[in-house]
């Protein structure tokens, strides 16, 4: 793994070009780079911690973590581990460590097979003094609540899966889940959520690092609610033509949303972006 973006010293020294008797030991103290050193999960989790709270009561911060082939697809034949990579899990778990709740869409939760968030012990002290559970809640974002409660992210989570639905959601439904342990939670007037409403419901259960998975029309109207301060992109070396969908979906936004650069790292080809709005 390797940062390209701020430029720093190391960077600079792995550059074509660079000033390579400062880089170290045969020029190469960005030699952990060239020779794929795996980043320490603290390292990652450094490179992508959220904001530093100020005083007064935290803001809640929404990030997406989205993984996208160089041709757009956002998966391969229904799933997204086709043009994943190892550091791009690695991530995806730190992401996850670092975060309250999971937000996913349900047929998200259908397609990957989704499984409870798990505690990890590299992040437990972490956790505790961030004043945070053991593992991050998973909430599933549904109108229907046509999900099958007898799977393990329902019957037994580390911590209790939540499901968003609209106030209108049939009852039936809604008993269903609240039978099978999940916790529902109203976040629409009509059947389904709306996102304003998803992120200030969450805020309230004291859920304030916010990380999104998609799917991709969930994602879209997070995008289309102007309610998303941060996308994780990862960018895979693959190309898959097709007809996949790409990481945002729904209705396109009246005008393009500008989002900044914070930080690009690259490792096996793969470059990991973060990017906040502007």
């Amino acid at each position: 793994m390797r940062h390209l973006f701020p430029v720093t010293d190391e960077t600079a020294a792995q550059a074509p070009g660079g000033d390579t008797e400062a880089a170290g030991v045969d020029g190469v103290a960005g030699a952990d780079a060239r020779t794929g050193r795996e980043w320490a999960l603290a390292e990652l989790a450094a490179a992508y911690a959220y904001p530093a709270r100020v005083s007064g009561p935290a803001r809640p911060w929404l990030r997406a973590n989205m993984v996208s082939s160089l041709d757009g697809a956002a998966q391969h034949e229904g799933h997204s581990q086709p043009i994943s990579s190892a550091a791009d899990m690695r991530i995806f778990g730190t992401l996850r460590a670092l975060a309250d709740v999971v937000v996913v869409g349900a047929e998200t939760v259908r397609q990957e097979g989704y499984r409870p968030a798990r505690a990890r012990a590299e992040f437990a002290a972490a956790r505790q003094a961030a004043g945070q559970g053991p593992a991050p809640a998973v909430a599933v974002v549904t109108a229907s609540l046509e999900l099958d409660f007898s799977l393990p992210l329902f019957t037994s989570p580390l911590v209790p899966t939540l499901v968003l639905t609209g106030a209108a959601a049939a009852p039936e439904r809604i008993a269903a889940a609240e039978q099978a342990g999940a916790r529902v939670v109203i976040a629409g007037e009509g059947t389904g959520v709306e996102p304003a409403r998803l992120v200030g419901a969450l805020a309230e259960l004291g859920h304030t690092r916010l990380l999104t998975e998609g799917g991709p029309r969930l994602l879209g109207q997070l995008i289309a609610a102007e309610v998303l301060d941060e996308l994780c992109l990862t960018v895979s070396p693959t190309l898959t033509a097709g007809d996949a969908q790409r990481i945002a979906g729904g209705p396109s936004v009246a005008v393009p949303r500008r989002f900044g650069l914070v930080s690009l790292l690259e490792e096996d080809g793969f470059l990991f972006g973060r990017y906040r709005r502007s």
